[in-house]
């Protein structure tokens, strides 16, 4: 019933169009017939008084009003008759102009040059300064788009101290992240969930290197290999629909940008509080040849970090003392991390342009993230004791309780690669055909995930949450060191683990963009069409030994002599690394395979995605109108693995689904400063691979029973979403909007977690993926970026960013849980906003940016809401500083997380605190050059 009444909407509007066209164009049928748009083709290119390219930049001819805008590379073309015509071309931060074409027969080329200084008036405004050029750059493509669209531009992204994509998007309004050690890893568009929006470079689209997500680990892509990056949060027909919050596409750099010999690139190092020293590098070189015909680009990029972050978890569990329910620590885990990331990313482009109409290229990309990491655990296991009466919701003592301690070496490394190759061709008519063949993968692998585990016999253990940041342990007051003596451990056990994900993608593409005459007006229709075809494979295989003779000896035989502190706990002494990878280099032959948990782990999947979709756009004076439909085809089959009655038994699905994608996009300009936006569409977000295959995994630690079940019956998840906004960009380099969204979500998935009875007296818990039939996501963005260059002289380089969104969303269960059957969307964040006040003048620049978004909840549990997970919000500082000598050499420094604010995760209240987790400060100086 909702796709009907978009459906219906969207061509409401189109009729209400179309009647708005000439009535002489009707003769007897709905429209008149469609005819060539006669003329010739004039390709321009709009650049500054430098030459540099300026991108987003509006070309209107003068005498029709026919606009234009400006690609990535100051590239323009229009369809004109012979003759005489005017163009005019806008760019916010620079001064207008206008240029006189004479169109011939056979096509026409223009070089159209901003700023010049005898072209400049008073009032004009010249962007000078990395800051408000990269502010520029953003600004016009964001103004002269189609659809709703952020654009952050390499400039923009490399003053600010982000590493990689995930914490460049940041930045971005209506877009949050989510951390992993203090680092960006997942974004979330508009309070939705990571999952929700697509990640491409180039046009590619990113498959995910995990086995459990569809979402792509940004924190594997370095920010500096980036062009620009483009935040689509209203898609039109030609582009893919599986992006309900927004898609994101990275676009690298081309050989075209410079048109020259081109040399450009960093270098630095940094220290962290809690770590050691960081380096960072990236080096880029382009060229065109054969006459400025062919060109080349590589980009090289390398970091490596050190991390030491302080680490506690406590898990919590709901107990009944003298007839009431208080909320008890079952464990609690102090974790001493020592980590090395390392980041390495190759990006190249060979392009071939013989003339303006047309073009060929073939795009890579290869980027490595590597994370190893040893993990030095102290364990309060309380479930394995008695609670003892007394117990309150914020202390507690346990008697048979175990301390345990544990070393942990994991070694994870994601590696994504994308690469294709296509061409465009423009015809005498105007016609644009273009097509491309991609491949992309990507492959997560645990070259190490060792563990060896020693424990003690029982001990009575107690705590005191009150101080729920900080609480207090009795074992860290317990005079005899109990924790502290080797000698009172014994060998638990030791546990192997082998992981290997790969998602493989290749896809065909193409598009036909044809302007025609309809009716006396101008309609550029577009049509296309895309298969893709996904391989996913997950193996992993699980190792473990507790036989006495798979012991490397006492615990002191594997201790070093470092000491091992979390805050302000002594743990002890560390492990020695070096003695633990010995170990685990000689026991992991003899470690017995865990089956059939092996087996019921892996599975493989494809998915076949044909696609195709017509649009067509026109102008109705200040009105840009686009309107179409996609329809997407999805053929699904997946293979795993079940235990039943203790046999292993294959399992597979197999699901073809088909979907169509209205849609109608309106542009209005009120002024050439006040633009309006409005969108109805349609989109979609497919199922987890994991979550649909039909698999049933245990998983056992003691007593303790686990299991994940697969879903094959589970929906994708659709959205009808309704866009508006009102965009104001002022002369003097700013913008003021808001817009505001709504999503009427039919089948969102969600993890239900619960627990049942299970075995002859005991209960297991379990995890599996549903839909809930309905939901909604809603929002309001707000937006100001000023410069104040009208203030008067020093005070003149001072500029301002400032933006916040608010969201309200929910989903309806089918089924109540414990009394409920609304919950908040998991990933959604009431509010989050950015604020930043830079300086640029006379070469200097430096900018002071903050972060911040709100508390959001993480994992629902069916059973009790006081044991829903929640992420508390976070803030951060941050701080840049640079100093151009104006040779091409450019001394820069920055500051991360200046006000030291921790990870916080919670279950229902802030007092019943999950995980506590510092990252510490960052400060970094390097050196910039180009040539």
């Amino acid at each position: 019933m909702k796709f009907h009444l978009l459906a219906g909407a969207s061509l409401a509007s189109l009729a209400a169009v179309t009647a708005a066209l000439p009535a002489h164009a009707y003769e007897g049928s709905a429209l008149a017939a469609s005819v060539a748009v006669a003329g010739e083709v004039v390709h321009g290119r709009v650049t500054n008084a430098a030459g540099d390219a300026l991108p987003g930049a509006e070309v209107v001819v003068r005498a029709t009003g026919q606009r234009a805008v400006t690609n990535t590379q100051g590239e323009f073309d229009l369809v004109l008759p012979t003759g005489t015509a005017v163009l005019d071309v806008r760019y916010i931060g620079q001064p207008s102009a206008s240029q006189t074409v004479n169109v011939v027969q056979g096509g026409t080329e223009v070089a159209i040059a901003l700023g010049a200084a005898e072209a400049a008036t008073v009032s004009d405004v010249i962007v000078t300064g990395v800051i408000t050029d990269g502010v520029a750059r953003s600004l016009n493509q964001q103004k002269n788009a189609d659809g709703t669209v952020n654009v952050l531009s390499a400039d923009a992204i490399g003053r600010y101290p982000d590493p990689n994509v995930a914490e460049s998007l940041q930045r971005v309004q209506g877009i949050a992240i989510q951390r992993d050690q203090g680092e960006g890893r997942y974004i979330n568009v508009r309070g939705a969930p990571s999952s929700f929006t697509a990640v491409s470079v180039d046009g590619v689209q990113v498959p995910a290197v995990s086995s459990t997500t569809r979402a792509v680990d940004l924190d594997t892509l370095p920010s500096d290999i980036v062009s620009n990056v483009e935040v689509s949060k209203t898609l039109l027909p030609s582009q893919e629909a599986d992006s309900i919050a927004g898609a994101v596409n990275i676009k690298t750099r081309s050989p075209f940008d410079k048109r020259r010999l081109a040399v450009s690139g960093y270098a630095g190092g940094s220290y962290n509080d809690y770590g050691g020293q960081d380096y960072r590098g990236g080096l880029t070189a382009s060229n065109l040849f054969a006459d400025q015909t062919f060109g080349a680009l590589i980009s090289l990029s390398y970091s490596e970090t050190n991390r030491r972050p302080d680490n506690v978890e406590n898990g919590w569990v709901k107990e009944e003392q003298n007839g009431a329910d208080v909320f008890v620590l079952e464990e609690s885990l102090f974790k001493d991390y020592e980590t090395k990331r390392t980041r390495q990313a190759l990006t190249g482009a060979l392009e071939w342009r013989p003339s303006n109409n047309f073009r060929a290229y073939l795009r890579g990309s290869y980027a490595q993230f590597e994370d190893d990491e040893y993990r030095n655990t102290l364990g309060l296991v309380y479930s394995d004791g008695a609670l003892q009466p007394g117990a309150t919701n914020t202390s507690a003592t346990y008697t048979g309780a175990r301390i345990t301690r544990q070393i942990r070496h994991r070694t994870q490394k994601n590696e994504i690669t994308t690469l294709a190759a296509g061409g465009e061709k423009t015809f005498d008519n105007g016609a644009v055909w273009d097509a491309s063949l991609s491949w992309a993968d990507s492959e997560q692998s645990y070259p190490n995930r060792n563990e060896l585990l020693y424990r003690s016999s029982g001990v009575t253990l107690s705590y005191n949450t009150a101080d729920h940041y900080m609480p207090t342990y009795s074992v860290f007051s317990d005079p005899t060191g109990f924790y502290r003596d080797p000698s009172k451990f014994s060998f638990r056990e030791n546990t192997f683990r082998s992981n290997t994900t790969r998602q493989e993608d290749v896809a065909f593409k193409t598009n036909l963009e044809l302007p025609l005459q309809m009716a006396g007006r101008e309609v550029t229709w577009k049509f296309g069409a895309k298969y893709s075809s996904r391989d996913v494979s997950a193996d992993e295989q699980r190792y473990r030994n507790r036989a006495s003779s798979a012991s490397p000896g006492s615990l002191a035989s594997v201790l070093s002599d470092r000491p091992s502190r979390n805050y302000d706990y002594d743990l002890g002494f560390k492990f020695d690394a070096g003695k633990a990878d010995d170990y685990f280099a000689g026991a992991r032959a003899s470690s017995p395979i865990r089956q059939p948990d092996s087996i019921i782990a892996d599975y493989t999947a494809q998915e076949d995605i044909l696609a195709g979709y017509a649009q067509a756009r026109f102008d109705l004076g200040a009105t840009n109108v686009i309107v179409g439909v996609r329809v997407e085809n999805t053929r699904f089959d997946g293979d795993a693995a079940q235990v039943i009655d203790g046999a292993v038994s294959p399992a597979s699905i197999d699901r073809d689904d088909t979907e169509f994608f209205p849609n109608l996009t309106v542009r209005h300009s009120f002024s050439d400063n006040l633009i309006g936006r409005f969108a109805l569409t349609r989109s979609i977000s497919r199922p987890e691979f994991d979550q649909i295959v039909p698999r049933r995994i245990e998983e056992t630690d003691g007593a303790n029973i686990s299991y994940e079940i697969g879903n094959p019956d589970l929906q994708p998840t659709l959205s009808n979403n309704i866009d508006a906004g009102l965009e104001y960009y002022f002369n003097s380099l700013g913008v003021v909007s808001a817009n505001a969204f709504y999503k009427d979500l039919t089948d969102y998935r969600y993890v239900l977690k619960y627990t049942e009875p299970f075995g002859a007296n005991g209960e297991a818990d379990f995890e599996t993926p549903v839909n809930a039939p309905d939901g909604h996501l809603a929002g309001l963005e707000l937006n100001l970026q000023q410069k104040f260059d009208f203030l008067p002289g020093l005070l003149s380089g001072f500029g301002v960013f400032a933006n916040y969104t608010w969201t309200d969303a929910e989903i309806k269960t089918d089924r109540s849980y414990a009394g409920r059957d609304t919950f908040a969307l998991p990933g959604q964040s009431d509010s989050n906003y950015n604020a930043a006040i830079f300086y640029e003048l006379a070469g200097f620049s430096a900018r002071l940016s903050y972060t911040k978004r709100g508390d959001y909840l993480d994992e629902i549990n069916a059973d009790d809401a006081d044991l829903d997970l929640y992420v508390e919000g976070r803030e951060q500082l941050d701080f840049t500083t640079s100093y151009d000598f104006g040779n091409g050499v450019e001394l820069f420094g920055e500051a991360k997380n200046l006000t030291d604010s921790a990870g916080v995760r919670y279950y229902g209240s802030r007092e019943r605190t999950y995980e506590y987790e510092k990252f510490g400060y960052n400060v970094f100086v390097g050196v910039r050059f180009k040539l």
